[in-house]
């Protein structure tokens, strides 16, 4: 999910430059100004431009501490780099703790504070922090996609497709790598069923089977019954079980079973297959699907060089939604006269395209590209990437690959 993503959850997980230091000589040159971020932040001269992040930290489940250091480390980078029409960023965070009362408070501080947008972030409670933004006229702007408001609220503008999109672009990939008896492994709660439901959706719709969906109690260890009936009369599983998925790798290995695996971004990671014998691992050649392109694209350079020495995974859906969210509010606030929540409501929603630098597509929260599913209207972009892990790291599946686009599969099954 995208889903990217380091989630101890029960449910499937549903996605850089260090800021460039300005230094300015003295005259002679004998003496140099204070370099770093604060240095540059410090002599941006325009108005300050003020925005919130908010993610779960220090608490069981989903903590996400690398939304808030994506966060940060945007905020440096773009403040070294001219600002946000040459004022500085600043980034307000909160730390919503897996609590729908938490997220409902950083939503009221985020008004308190006259925040233009939050963004990037990631919270389970949609449903009682959107409405709170929405009646303040805040736009929440990429969020990772986890609840079911951020696709369905109008100030609400996620920058990928979800679980609708990347389960059903799985689907497809494997169907397009030759499985043509698949079966799906998930949690046997109702987000996982959606996301089957999705997975199924792209597997028929490439001229597939549907796939046989097997379901893991949510109290399981033990996964050695799954993988066998999993395994059995297939020729790939799908492993939809988050970061639990390595229960079920360590069960499939002990097994000896050849049927290949796959999953979307967040599942099946390098450092699973690290663990279970790096090049020489079951999971070598498994098929991937996510939301953007691999972390070795040139389109993610800026964010590796500005996350250098953090603790941050970038293949975690949830830190690189943040990155791209933060590309997105910067080039829509750019165009802006004058930067406020209203004017950037009114930028997204009738821009043309958004540029984020080859992460996605350019953007755009038209009405005409909103997906016409009921609960999911406010997805716009339908497009996914097709990759695989292969010696350690994930990469592209095929050398000039390109962004895949879910939408005609989508709009079949809403008709």
């Amino acid at each position: 999910m995208n889903n990217p993503r380091r989630r101890r959850s029960t449910a499937a997980s549903c996605l850089a430059m260090t800021g460039a230091l300005l230094a300015a000589g003295c005259g002679g040159g004998a003496e140099e100004e204070p370099t770093g971020s604060a240095a540059a932040a410090s002599a941006l001269t325009g108005a300050q431009v003020k925005v919130m992040v908010w993610a779960p930290e220090n608490t069981q489940g989903s903590a996400q501490p690398g939304v808030r250091i994506t966060a940060q480390a945007y905020e440096k980078w773009i403040n070294a780099n001219g600002g946000i029409k040459g004022g500085p960023l600043k980034v307000l965070t909160c730390n919503e703790k897996n609590d729908p009362d938490e997220a409902e408070n950083c939503a009221q501080q985020a008004v308190s504070e006259k925040v233009v947008a939050v963004v990037g972030s990631y919270s389970l409670a949609g449903d009682r922090y959107m409405p709170i933004l929405e009646k303040a006229g805040i736009p929440y702007i990429g969020g990772t996609g986890v609840s079911a408001a951020e696709f369905s609220n109008p100030l609400s503008f996620p920058v990928n497709g979800g679980t609708p999109v990347v389960f059903a672009a799985h689907g497809q990939q494997l169907v397009e790598a030759g499985c043509e008896k698949i079966s799906g492994v998930r949690y046997d709660v109702a987000a996982a069923a959606i996301v089957s439901q999705f997975l199924g959706l792209g597997v028929t719709s490439a001229g597939g089977k549907p796939p046989k969906d097997l379901k893991v109690p949510v109290t399981a260890t033990d996964l050695a019954p799954q993988v066998a009936a999993a395994t059995r009369d297939s020729d790939c599983v799908s492993v939809i079980l988050g970061t639990h998925s390595d229960l079920f790798v360590k069960a499939y290995v002990q097994s000896g079973a050849k049927t290949e695996l796959g999953s979307v971004v967040g599942n099946l990671t390098p450092e699973l297959a690290a663990t279970t014998g790096g090049s020489s691992s079951p999971l070598d050649g498994s098929a991937i699907t996510g939301y953007y392109p691999p972390i070795s694209d040139p389109a993610w350079k800026d964010a590796v060089a500005a996350l250098e020495g953090k603790d941050v995974d970038l293949s975690n859906g949830a830190n690189a939604t943040t990155w791209v969210a933060f590309k997105v509010f910067s080039e829509a606030a750019a165009k802006l006269p004058e930067i406020t929540s209203k004017a950037l409501v009114e930028e997204l929603n009738t821009s043309k395209g958004i540029n984020t630098g080859g992460l996605t597509p350019p953007l755009t929260w038209t009405d005409a590209t909103a997906l016409p599913m009921k609960g999911l209207n406010r997805i716009h972009n339908t497009t996914a990437t097709e990759l695989v892990l292969k010696d350690g790291k994930i990469e592209w599946a095929e050398s000039g690959s390109d962004f895949v686009d879910m939408r005609k599969a989508l709009t079949r099954s809403a008709g």
